[in-house]
């Protein structure tokens, strides 16, 4: 299918005419689905003069679509520069090579999220994130300024998120660990403790021991942004999380079938307004089960409260 264009730019004017999202224009033209006088163009920002004639193939650019999204996503909150999401265990991030289903970004594309395109094609949109079996707030960067802006909050640390965990051991007291992370040598699944890693901070607060002393409730706030961070730091002094069985927990009366681990605070700087603002992801259901069966949930329920997280860091940290 053809028409003649006006000036401006490729994408927009396609947008214009097409009525999609703009990611979905993005990724319309870099597959190669159109052309520009006969000859495929795969820049966005390609810039016409108003009489070029544009070629392009719809049916070819909807069956590019690998998985099928069958699945929604909690919304936190929403506006024309950030998307806040509690993401729910289970779901990978953004797609791989390794990856063999939806993922969070196909599902930010079947509802035409408007998103950045900094991070490249597959990761639309994403500032940062977390790993498969863990849970909770995430911030989706809607266009490029936006996304910029909340990397760099992340590298000054004014954007960042509080942890909720359950551990297989109670911490002996509330404490910083510094330890440099790198690629465990041995297996390339893990991380490790290693003196020629990157450098790695977090700290960890007791919240409640369970009512049979085994487990403990603890937040966790981190410093630095590595790979399974908080589960490498915790597995060096003997701690392990709940679910965590890459990193050593281990139980045969509990069947617990994802690592309990969920980002429960987020806290960044708007990047249009400059107003700091905090968001809370709800516990899902299963680390909530597992809280009523073990926990004195009256207890429970004081010590998650965002102000007390908050301040009990503050104290410490």
């Amino acid at each position: 299918m053809e028409f003649i264009a006006k000036n401006g730019r490729l994408d927009k004017i396609l947008q214009n005419y097409l009525k999609m999202s703009r990611n979905q224009i993005e990724i319309f033209i870099k597959k190669g689905f159109v052309t520009v006088n006969g000859k495929i163009i795969k820049k966005c920002g390609y810039k016409l003069s108003g009489s070029e004639k544009i070629g392009y193939q719809i049916q070819n650019f909807e069956n590019d679509k690998k998985y099928k999204v069958d699945f929604d996503v909690e919304i936190i909150y929403e506006d024309d520069d950030i998307l806040v999401i509690n993401k729910p265990p289970f779901l990978t991030v953004h797609p791989a090579p390794s990856v063999k289903e939806a993922t969070l970004v196909d599902w930010l594309k079947s509802k035409n999220i408007s998103l950045s395109t900094i991070s490249g094609e597959e990761r639309h949109g994403i500032v940062h994130r977390i790993d498969k079996q863990t849970s909770g707030a995430l911030v989706i960067a809607k266009n490029n300024t936006s996304h910029a802006i909340l990397s760099k909050q992340l590298e000054d640390k004014s954007m960042g998120r509080y942890y909720l965990s359950i551990i297989d051991l109670p911490l002996k007291e509330d404490m910083i660990i510094e330890k440099p992370i790198a690629r465990n040598r041995r297996n390339r699944l893990k991380m490790g403790i290693d003196a020629k890693g990157k450098n790695a901070k977090s700290a960890f607060k007791k919240l409640i021991i369970s009512k049979n002393e085994k487990y403990e409730l603890i937040s966790a706030k981190l410093f630095t942004g590595r790979t399974h961070q908080i589960r490498v730091h915790l597995n060096s002094i003997s701690r392990h999380i709940l679910g965590d069985n890459l990193y050593g927990f281990k139980s045969k009366e509990d069947k617990i079938i994802r690592v309990m681990l969920h980002a429960y605070l987020l806290y960044l700087v708007h990047p249009k307004t400059g107003k700091r603002m905090f968001f809370k992801a709800p516990i899902y259901d299963d680390f909530k089960e597992f809280a009523r069966k073990n926990f004195n949930m009256e207890i429970f329920n004081e010590k998650i409260d965002s102000g007390y997280i908050v301040n009990s860091f503050n104290t410490f940290c």
